[in-house]
């Protein structure tokens, strides 16, 4: 079915596409919108015998062998046709506002915790901040045991790992992972060797009285697309190399196989993952060896380029929370005097995402 729009466009809709996405009560579930049947259950020889304009401007269809009249509203049409517009796509880098160190003239997103909880206004610039920069801070959370926790269910859901609901950022005596000393950290990724990764981290600032400590935040889609512009050789090299990341610990044997960066079916940057740390031993084929590291040591120069890095200090009641398939952090070391106390906690996007969609609904159809 071909239709010309009055502003000089042109839709070209295949006659099974249509019927496979009829809109009628017969085709769909009235309350939620899901399909009430299979594709393989429509005709392999299916026809259009007609198509006309109803008297509300409605395009109707009549479909052969079935003999079925699907009803569809213009604006539908317009805003699905697949000739028309692009695919959905909220985490790829094409819908992120990429960033570097001195992008954010008007200051970094820290947030009102108290507004955030009690206002939905505050709640969307917070989760558009997540959307659009990958992070944002809250300001005065208050500092109580689990707090992060509490957080969390005001946004989306606790991603329980072998951590826990939460885990403990201190030194720790024989600790199973570097997080858990006082020593700087690089810029990297969360549990690379969980496939899928938890996709949100947050870390909430209790005690902070120690020198040194102050966090670190890098746009991993921004070092890519540095990476890209610099050598796109070097850029496919770890788009298209898997490797393995590994943790074990006397409880824990967790591995992953997954590419430093991940691309979409466009070519766009979904996701990044660094964590020199978690590496397991690297075995790529021989032929492919120079390349590899001659793209990893590119890839690892880049993300710790001052330029790219913004850096604070979390005080007691901060909260962070940012992108983990995104957004890398470090931190700088900090003195053993004083404390240094932070609860962190794992989420998905999925379940901010769906809130923030919800309430941009809402604010739309208000």
């Amino acid at each position: 079915m071909v239709i010309d729009w009055s502003d000089g466009n042109k839709s070209s809709l295949y006659s099974l596409w249509l019927r496979d996405h009829c809109q009628m009560p017969e085709s769909r579930n009235l309350d939620n919108g899901q399909r009430l049947f299979s594709v393989k259950d429509l005709p392999s020889n299916i026809t259009i015998e007609k198509a006309y304009k109803d008297a509300e401007g409605n395009v109707c269809v009549m479909f052969q062998p079935e003999n079925h009249l699907s009803v569809f509203c213009q604006k539908w049409l317009r805003e699905n046709c697949y000739e028309l517009n692009s695919h959905f796509e909220d985490r790829s880098e094409k819908s992120k506002k990429l960033w570097k160190k001195d992008s954010f003239d008007n200051g970094l997103p820290f947030i009102s915790y108290d507004l955030m909880h009690s206002d939905d206004t505050s709640k969307v610039l917070a989760l558009r901040s997540l959307r659009e920069y990958g992070f944002f801070v809250l300001n005065d959370v208050p500092t109580q045991d689990g707090q992060v926790l509490k957080v969390i269910s005001e946004l989306g859901f606790t991603r329980e790992t072998n951590y826990g609901a939460l885990f403990e950022v201190r030194t720790e005596v024989n600790p199973n992972n570097l997080a858990f000393t006082n020593l700087g950290l690089g810029s990297h990724t969360d549990n690379p060797y969980r496939d899928p990764v938890p996709t949100v981290q947050l870390l909430h600032c209790l005690e902070s009285s120690t020198e040194g400590g102050e966090s670190i935040l890098v746009d991993g889609f921004k070092a890519a697309s540095i990476l890209r512009e610099e050598s796109q050789e070097n850029f496919l090299s770890l788009a298209n190399t898997w490797i393995n990341y590994r943790f074990s610990d006397s409880k824990t044997e967790l591995r992953s196989r997954v590419p430093m960066i991940d691309l979409n079916d466009k070519k766009e940057v979904i996701k990044v993952r660094y964590n020199n740390r978690s590496i397991d031993t690297i075995n790529v084929p021989q032929d492919k060896m120079r390349s590899f590291y001659k793209a990893y040591r590119h890839w690892s120069e880049i993300i710790e380029r001052d330029e790219l890095k913004i850096q604070f200090k979390l005080s007691e009641g901060d909260l962070m929370l940012f992108d983990n398939t995104r957004v890398m952090h470090a931190r700088t070391e900090f003195s053993k005097s004083g404390k240094r106390h932070l609860q962190g906690a794992y989420s998905d996007l999925d379940g901010l995402y769906s809130l923030l969609n919800r309430l941009e609904m809402k604010n739309n159809n208000d």
